[in-house]
């Protein structure tokens, strides 16, 4: 008698086809890269690199996308972040090297005072997600913000379960620490 693990996903969940799976994760795609990598456009060519690259995977099984995924994002991300800060670097002025640019906050569901409390707490929540360590940053975006559990995460992040929930513990910490700061 074969024993096989059960799927990553129930296949009732597992979408009809990668067109529907990457349109689903577009938006939640978008946010992560952006907040990675600080800029809107950087962000935008990821997460398109990220979906054209899942098109060489539409073989797969759809329980593999979501990981799959996720890590090629991860990779692109990483890559986009080693290039920036190698290319010409030194030819910014210094008051222009650590500036960040501007999120879009566009959110039409919201009234105009609780949609300004929403972008002061992503604001604090992005500017906290910058300063943790690029591992505890991955693990918080796709356990917490993309949630992920922590088998994929782990897949996804290439390391142990064990280590996704280090890094999650930790960044956890971190960001308590630092959002009770600015309160």
């Amino acid at each position: 008698m074969l024993v096989t693990s059960p799927p990553l996903m129930p296949s009732a969940a597992a979408p009809a086809s990668l067109d529907v799976f990457l349109a689903g994760v577009g938006p939640r795609a978008f946010r992560f890269a952006e907040a990675g990598l600080r800029q809107r456009e950087d962000a935008l060519d990821a997460v398109q690199d990220a979906m054209e690259r899942m098109l060489g995977y539409r073989d797969q099984p759809p329980e593999e996308w979501t990981p799959l995924f996720w890590s090629i994002l991860r990779r692109r991300i990483i890559d986009l972040q080693r290039r920036r800060s190698f290319r010409l670097k030194f030819w910014a002025p210094q008051d222009e090297q650590d500036q960040d640019s501007a999120i879009d906050w566009a959110d039409h569901a919201a009234g105009p005072a609780q949609a300004h409390e929403q972008r002061e707490d992503y604001a604090r929540l992005v500017q906290a997600l910058r300063r943790l360590p690029a591992r505890q940053r991955e693990a918080f975006s796709l356990r917490v913000l993309q949630e992920l559990d922590v088998a994929t995460t782990a897949r996804a992040m290439g390391c142990s379960e064990g280590s996704v929930k280090t890094h999650l513990s930790r960044a956890r910490d971190a960001l308590q620490k630092q959002l009770e700061a600015t309160r």
